[in-house]
């Protein structure tokens, strides 16, 4: 059986406050896919954090998604194109994690000299990551409007459609 085009990897840890957003998305998103008839091309995979790994996840995919929260995000979310082997820095992290998708996108090539697919990257703003802590309500609600976005890439998975999405207006907390 072949593999969905598209990957959806998340990260976070349901016990440390937003740090849970990434699978809170997921499950929520898992199952609009299943409703809407679009789960066959699309395969959700979610952890803790990313791993190198990983990387071995991305053969044979068209397109990769990287869902994670941000502590030092723009709210309510961030959405960006990943290159493969930036700089944290350059790249913009927002992961509260120690592996970027940057790093887990450049492994690719050094495994199975193969080129990472075009991937991007969901970073939604979180306010709290201490263990024990329930989801924040400003989270819930930057997840909300990250969600809007989700549903809108993925009825339409597709490297130019998200590449034009990356210049049109993300809405601020203000907003």
């Amino acid at each position: 059986m072949p593999l969905p085009p598209v990957l959806i990897l998340a990260c976070g840890n349901p016990s440390r406050g937003d740090d849970a957003l990434g699978p809170l998305l997921v499950d929520r998103l898992q199952n609009w896919l299943d409703e809407a008839g679009l789960a066959a091309g699309i395969e959700v995979l979610v952890d803790f954090q990313w791993q190198i790994e990983h990387a071995l996840d991305l053969i044979g995919r068209h397109l990769v998604l990287f869902i994670d929260a941000g502590h030092d995000t723009p709210g309510p979310f961030v959405f960006r194109q990943a290159q493969a082997g930036a700089a944290a820095s350059d790249a913009g992290s927002c992961s509260t994690h120690a592996l970027s998708p940057e790093a887990v996108l450049a492994v690719l090539p050094r495994v199975v000299h193969e080129a990472a697919p075009p991937a991007f990257v969901l970073c939604v703003r979180g306010e709290r990551f201490e263990l024990g802590e329930a989801l924040s309500p400003a989270a819930a609600g930057h997840a909300e409007r990250a969600f809007e976005l989700l549903q809108d890439l993925l009825r339409g998975p597709d490297v130019d459609r998200w590449q034009a999405l990356l210049s049109a207006r993300v809405p601020s907390d203000g907003d």
